[in-house]
C-alpha cells in the first residue's frame, strides 16, 4: 500500500507508523509527505486504533526535507511551489490534530523537518546518542511550515536559542528545550515508549480524543491563517538566491558563498 512508510498494528490497537526510507535517512520526499497525510487520516478514522507510535527505521529518525524535492521546487513555477509547501504544511497539521495519542520514538538524528515531526507528537522519547537541529538556514531556507509546531512545543524564548542558528544539539539539551520528554539509552527506548503507550489503553478512547482536541484549542493558535502564512514564507524562500546557492553548495560538496 505504501512505499516510503509502513503501518503495523498490534492486537491492542497500538499502531506504529514507520518512516521507511533508511537509505535516505528518512528524508521527506513528496511521496512520503503524501503517504504520511493519507496514513494520518486513515489512522484517525480507525476505531480499532487506540495509540499511534511515530518511529523510523535505520540510523536516523528524519533528516528533514529531501533535498532533491527542495531543488525541484526552485525550478518550478510559483503556483507549484506553493502547492508543494502546502502539502508539507497540511501533513504536519494532520499529524498534529490526529485524534489519537501520538508517541514519538526518536531513535536517531532529527534535523529540520525531523524536528517538526517530533514536535507534532504528544510525547517524544529519544535515544541518548541522537543529535537534533533546525538546520534550514544553512541552506538559505527557514523552518517555515514546521515553525508553528516547534514554537508551540518549545515556546518562543527557548526556540530563539536554536531556531535561526542551525546549531546542532544533543539529546540532553533537546529535553531542556522541550522537544523530547526524556532520553534513554538506545536499548531502553522501546520500553520507554511502551511506558507512555500503556496508560492510554485503560482510558476511554473518545474522552482521550476530546481531551486532546480541547488542549489543542487552548494552546497557541495554529489555524488556516497561520499555516497559509508559513506556506507563503517557505515558497518565497525557495524563490530566493540564498536557497539556490545553499542547496547547490550542498550537492556540489562545497561551502556556500556566505
Amino acid at each position: 500500500m505504501y512505499e516510503t512508510i509502513e503501518v503495523v498494528q498490534d492486537a491492542r490497537g497500538v499502531a506504529t507508523l514507520w518512516l521507511d526510507r533508511p537509505e535516505k535517512h528518512n528524508a521527506m520526499s513528496a511521496q512520503m509527505i503524501a503517504e504520511l497525510t493519507e496514513a494520518a487520516g486513515t489512522l484517525g478514522q480507525d476505531t480499532k486504533v487506540r495509540v499511534v507510535v511515530l518511529a523510523s527505521r535505520g540510523k536516523s529518525f528524519c533528516a528533514g526535507g529531501d533535498l532533491g524535492w527542495m531543488r525541484a521546487q526552485m525550478e518550478a513555477d510559483p503556483d507549484t511551489r506553493s502547492r508543494e509547501a502546502a502539502k508539507l504544511a497540511y501533513m504536519l497539521q494532520a499529524l498534529n490534530t490526529l485524534p489519537k495519542p501520538l508517541i514519538g520514538r526518536v531513535q536517531g538524528n532529527a534535523f529540520g523537518g525531523g524536528v517538526g515531526l517530533a514536535s507534532v507528537c504528544d510525547v517524544a522519547i529519544g535515544a541518548d546518542t541522537l543529535l537534533m537541529g533546525l538546520t534550514e538556514t544553512r541552506l538559505g531556507l527557514i523552518p517555515a511550515t514546521i515553525g508553528p509546531y516547534v514554537c508551540a512545543r518549545m515556546g518562543e524564548a527557548k526556540a530563539r536559542r536554536v531556531f535561526m542558528s542551525a546549531r546542532r544539539f544533543a539529546a540532553a539539551e533537546a529535553v531542556t528545550l522541550n522537544l523530547l520528554a526524556r532520553v534513554v539509552p538506545s536499548e531502553e527506548l522501546d520500553a520507554a515508549v511502551e511506558a507512555e503507550v500503556a496508560p492510554y489503553l485503560d482510558c476511554a478512547p473518545q474522552a482521550v480524543a476530546r481531551a486532546k482536541a480541547l488542549l489543542r484549542s487552548l494552546g497557541p493558535r495554529i489555524d488556516e491563517e497561520v499555516i497559509d502564512h508559513t506556506i507563503a514564507e517557505l515558497a518565497r524562500c525557495w524563490e530566493g538566491d540564498e536557497a539556490a546557492e545553499g542547496i547547490a553548495a550542498f550537492f556540489e560538496k562545497r561551502a556556500p558563498e556566505w
